[in-house]
């Protein structure tokens, strides 16, 4: 191969003429190396150089050039070529030499034939250095053998003789050898060339010095070629005329190449199968596979595979593909297409069986092309739904065309073409829209194209995918619908749903679904009515029992059926509440339920990958674990639960995206803001895509999310604008189930800080109102907690009380903690501090257990207050506390119970209560002997 860089270069054995040196592009720093061994030559003394490179590295044309440049300085030039075809002849490297220094004027000597003649071998040794010694006397000498390596083995003997003759001679020998050619049996390179000679290594060449060679200017399109070939000269020579414009020099290769290559490997003993099989399997060549696809025994195959990794053919890693681009292609297009595609085939079995990913199987199924894998539908149609996942559709679409090659039912003809619309929807939508109506035509038997229209709605997250989904889902039910109602109802359930989910407005009508339950008898279509009247149950915020037990039908269909229904919408597997919308909604009405939170995780818990790419194995039972976790309070199990899953969402790309991710992210922000990590919650909100996730519960729940933290870090007014946007949307979308998130009550809270009263008493009567018509203990509760926010006096603690005795019936600690909290802090404002302090006590202990940090603080700052407000005054007898006696002083300077409460921010009744003990205390019976009674106080005090 090295001989293409410069093919006309003289026959070997000739001299060299003086003539220019042609140009190496790139190689100057090697000729510079071997130019300054000229010196020591024409001082007297011999040197020697090794030029060592893999195949096609411009081993023998900077020979070449240094054998012109070295004429150029007054040098006797011979050059004698190695090759394969002359290897057996003996003497043949030498006599070349021979007759190259033989010229005019040379001293007689016996025939050159006698060198290897029967002259005997110390008289042919001793002929062949007298003849370098005579050239000598005319001058420096610089003696050349290329390709060293395929030497007959007398010349080797030949040159290793001469080497310890002529140190005292200008003699510069050099040699080219290729890189990790396995060494001769008889002489080892060092024994021609000395212990001490100039190694030159030729490596690739750079990007100018490539550019230049292919005719380029410098840039993007010279480094992918250079990278393509590794900057081997040949390889670049013969990528030259195929880099036609808009090709990828990454994919051409050369025949001739291949063939070469082929060639040169046949002397490596199963070395050319071990190639081929390293070319069809390219990235995937692992050991075992390269043996066993080339049909190698394995010692064998680690023998050819060490020959060839020395040679620089294939790369020294653990997967031994081969080392460029260009040579792989190159064997490629060397190949017939038959064989490759059996090859390829052959490949894709093997990796399968390895258990390598659908991604790497199905780039060989793509290049088995007119052969039948029956096997390679179910990897091609996996390996589509990875590529859309990753954001290549194209990939997706190639892979799932391949896959409609293969002889398939009906039913599989159709779940392949609604995928690869799914795949054109993303660059294609016109030809998304013909995939579709072409996998309506195909629908053969009812329920599996119900099944698999259903699976497709599961599939896609939201947005624009969704909308594809629901309109081939509604041309599919239109073509059952001559079935009767049974055949269409489950698939119109989950288009129904999948509608509701995906609107940016309110849902569509349900009544329209309700008017078709009459006629019904499958089963499946009962379990699905139980969802749907959940639903409206909870949409309509009426009704928390009626809901709950709607919920339950349809968990104790999923939980209990013994078989697996492919038209159960909610069968055995809980398609049903794998949709996002459905399930979203399921778990915010059944966290307070822990008997249904378990039966939920049960049925959520199945053996298959989620239908929607993006959601991890597993997710949705850890998501509604950690959602009831929450509600209950356990923060820091909750947290746990939500932290191991968005690094799974993370790694899949779909915590902003994917809306079960969304979800998770938002409720992981507000268990954070409850457990006082406020950096950790901005930090993962400012990942995530406000304008992207526009849908009904992604956006809604972000929004609640911030807004709760934007209050809880001092951003009050912007938490405020957060809390009332989120009640907005969900009114907008007809969502009155007031537990979905209690937005009303922080955003009564932030409206009392922000001194809006009028506000924050609108919204407490709105939430006590909604949490009454629904009528769960939780959503009350935390209705009344705002309620005594806003209220004063009696009122106040009536309805704190109400919260506390309605939340102990619920497993929401968290917000009995809270509910305690406030009640404590009015308790302590009245200056009823022995109740204070046992309420607060509470609510410190279950706040820590919670690990609500900022709550505990809270609770624990109002407990030393008010345990402070117990301890008498130093300065009266009659143990006034301290809160009394300052009320009590300020009374008798002649300030009104509205001033008092003013200016101490207290209630008028919390003034008056204060006053009425301090009276009693003081043993008088109103305002008028106040200050009297204190200063009498004060002066006994002073005399003690």
């Amino acid at each position: 191969m090295d001989t293409e860089v410069n093919p006309e270069h003289p026959a070997s054995g000739a001299s060299v003429p003086k003539r220019p040196a042609p140009r190496l592009p790139g190689r100057e720093p090697e000729l510079g190396r071997l130019t300054g061994l000229f010196p020591v030559v024409l001082g007297g003394t011999s040197a020697t150089a090794v030029l060592a490179g893999e195949f096609g590295m411009g081993k023998s044309a900077t020979l070449r050039t240094a054998a012109a440049l070295a004429a150029d300085a007054g040098f006797t030039v011979a050059i004698a070529t190695g090759s394969r075809l002359e290897s057996h002849l003996s003497g043949g490297v030498v006599r070349q030499l021979a007759d190259a220094l033989e010229g005019p004027g040379s001293p007689p000597h016996p025939p050159v034939t006698e060198l290897c003649g029967p002259a005997g071998e110390s008289e042919a040794l001793d002929l062949f250095f007298r003849i370098v010694r005579d050239a000598t006397e005319r001058g420096p000498l610089l003696l050349g053998i290329d390709n060293v390596h395929l030497a007959d083995a007398w010349s080797m003997r030949c040159l290793a003789y001469l080497r310890n003759r002529v140190l005292d001679l200008p003699v510069l020998i050099v040699l080219t050898s290729l890189i990790g050619h396995p060494p001769h049996p008889e002489v080892a390179l060092l024994d021609m060339v000395g212990s001490m000679p100039a190694t030159i290594t030729l490596n690739g060449l750079g990007d100018a010095a490539a550019a230049e060679i292919l005719g380029l200017a410098p840039g993007e399109l010279a480094s992918a070629c250079r990278e393509a070939t590794g900057g081997n000269p040949v390889l670049l020579q013969a990528l030259r005329p195929r880099l036609l414009p808009g090709a990828d020099p990454h994919e051409l290769g050369s025949s001739l190449i291949g063939q070469v290559l082929l060639m040169r490997m046949q002397e490596f003993p199963h070395a050319p199968a071990i190639l081929h099989a390293a070319a069809i399997l390219g990235e995937d060549a692992g050991f075992d596979l390269l043996a066993r696809l080339a049909g190698v025994d394995e010692l064998d195959a680690l023998q050819a595979i060490d020959t060839m990794v020395r040679l620089h053919v294939l790369d020294n890693s653990s997967r031994p593909a081969l080392t460029y681009p260009f040579v792989r292609n190159s064997l490629l297009k060397d190949m017939p297409q038959t064989t490759r595609a059996v090859n390829h085939s052959r490949a894709a079995k093997l990796l399968a069986e390895a258990g390598a990913p659908p991604e790497r199987v199905a780039a060989h199924l793509l290049e088995a092309t007119a052969i039948r894998i029956p096997w390679a539908v179910d990897v091609l149609r996996l390996s589509a739904r990875d590529a859309v996942f990753s954001g290549r559709p194209e990939l997706a679409a190639r892979h799932l065309r391949r896959a409609l090659e293969e002889r398939l039912t009906s039913g599989r003809r159709m779940a392949v073409l609604l995928q690869l619309a799914h795949a054109e929807f993303q660059f294609d939508p016109p030809g998304a829209a013909k995939r579709v109506r072409e996998a309506v035509d195909t629908v053969g038997n009812r329920e599996t194209a119900a099944f698999i229209a259903t699976a497709m709605l599961l599939s896609l997250c939201g947005g624009q995918d969704a909308r594809l989904g629901i309109s081939a889902a509604g041309q599919i039910a239109a073509r059952l619908d001559a079935g009767g109602p049974d055949a269409v109802w489950p698939l119109l359930c989950m288009t129904y749903l999948a509608e509701a989910g995906s609107r940016l407005g309110p849902p569509p009508e349900f009544r329209d679904f309700e008017e078709q339950w009459a006629p019904l008898t499958d089963p499946a279509a009962q379990r699905s009515r139980s969802a749907l009247l959940a639903l409206d149950a909870v949409r309509s915020g009426e009704s928390a029992q009626d809901a709950v037990g709607h919920f339950a039908d349809a968990l104790s269909a999923a939980g209990d059926s013994p078989t697996r229904s492919s038209r159960g919408l909610s069968g055995d597997d809980g398609e049903l509440f794998e949709q996002h919308y459905f399930f979203t909604l399921a778990t915010a009405v059944l966290a307070d339920e822990p008997a249904h939170v378990d039966r939920l995780c049960r049925v959520l818990d199945v053996e298959r990958e989620p239908w929607d790419v993006h959601v991890p194995h597993g997710a949705l039972p850890t998501l509604a674990r950690g959602i009831a976790l929450q509600a209950s309070g356990d923060l820091q199990r909750a947290s746990v639960h939500f932290e191991s899953l968005l690094r799974r969402f993370d790694e899949r790309g779909g915590t902003t995206t994917c809306p079960v991710g969304v979800l998770c992210a938002a409720k992981l922000v507000e268990c954070w803001v409850d457990l006082g990590r406020f950096e950790a919650a901005t930090s993962l909100l400012d990942r995530m895509d406000f304008v992207a996730s526009q849908g009904l519960f992604t956006h809604t729940y972000l929004l609640y999310a911030r807004g709760r933290l934007r209050v809880a870090t001092g951003y009050t007014r912007f938490g405020f604008e957060d809390l009332l946007s989120c009640g907005r949307r969900l009114a907008h979308h007809g969502m009155r189930f007031p537990g979905f998130v209690p937005w009303r009550a922080h955003a009564a809270r932030a409206a009392l800080a922000l001194g809006q009263t009028d506000d924050a008493a609108r919204l407490a009567e709105e939430d006590i109102n909604a949490s009454a018509r629904w009528g769960a203990a939780r959503p009350l509760g935390t209705a009344l907690t705002t309620l005594g926010l806003v209220r004063e006096d009696d009122e106040a603690e009536r309805a704190l009380q109400k919260a506390i005795t309605a939340l102990r019936s619920s497993p929401s600690r968290l917000q009995l903690a809270t509910a305690l909290t406030e009640l404590g802090t009015l308790q302590a404002r009245h200056g009823q501090s022995e109740k204070a302090i046992e309420t607060l006590r509470q609510a410190v202990e279950l706040s820590e257990q919670c690990g609500a940090r900022p709550l505990a603080r809270r609770a624990a700052e109002e407990l030393r207050s008010a345990r402070r407000a117990l301890t008498p005054a130093k300065d009266n007898e009659h143990g006034l506390t301290r809160q009394e006696n300052r009320i009590a002083v300020m009374a008798a300077q002649g300030l009104t119970n509205r001033e008092i409460a003013t200016a101490l921010h207290l209630t008028r009744r919390t003034v008056e209560l204060h006053l009425s003990g301090a009276y009693r205390k003081l043993g008088i019976p109103g305002r008028a002997e106040l200050g009297g009674a204190l200063a009498k106080s004060s002066q006994r005090v002073d005399g003690r």
